[in-house]
Order: structure tokens, then sequence, then C-alpha cells
């Protein structure tokens, strides 16, 4: 597959979503990646990537759970990723 050219972050889909949503993200060098969850008043509620990380696209897969493994109440909730040079954050729903 061919090296993302830019820093992405897309929309999850399915959003809204109930149980489970997928968050794609591209990285066109080795970085050091955070992808983090928070719910609508700013807490963070799990991480879902937390390393060095090379070039290419990535979907990771959220359950819903939080960092304790319990289910996350209906709601907004937040994701964000953290690289060297480039972060973004977009919003997402669960419903039940």
């Amino acid at each position: 597959a061919p090296v993302p050219e830019l820093f992405s972050l897309r929309q999850n889909y399915p959003n809204p979503f109930n149980p489970v949503t997928n968050i794609e993200f591209e990285l066109p060098v080795t970085t050091d990646v955070r992808l983090t969850i928070y719910n609508f008043v700013g807490q963070e509620i799990n991480t879902l990537v937390n390393e060095r990380t090379a070039p290419g696209t990535y979907r990771v897969t959220w359950n819903g759970l939080n960092s304790h493994g319990r289910q996350v109440s209906t709601g907004v909730y937040f994701y964000r990723l953290e690289t060297n040079s480039f972060t973004d954050t977009k919003k997402m729903v669960i419903i039940k």
C-alpha cells in the first residue's frame, strides 16, 4: 500500500454506534501515536493506541469500553489522535 502523503484522522464509522465503531488514521512518517477517547466533559475514558508507529493507514476498533473494561453510557464522546507534529479531535455518539 502507498504511504499516505499527509496526517489524517477520519470520522469513525458507524456513527452513531452500538456497541462497536472503527477509527481510521493515516501517518506519512514514523511517529509516536496516541489515540485517546474522552467523554463530553474532557475526562479520559480509554487509550486505544500509545506507541511508536510506522507510516501507513490504520484502523482501530473501539468496543465502547472504558479503561476498566466497563461499557460507557449513551452520549457524545471525542477521540483524539496525537502525534509528534499533528493533533486532531473528532466527535462520535454511542446509542443504546
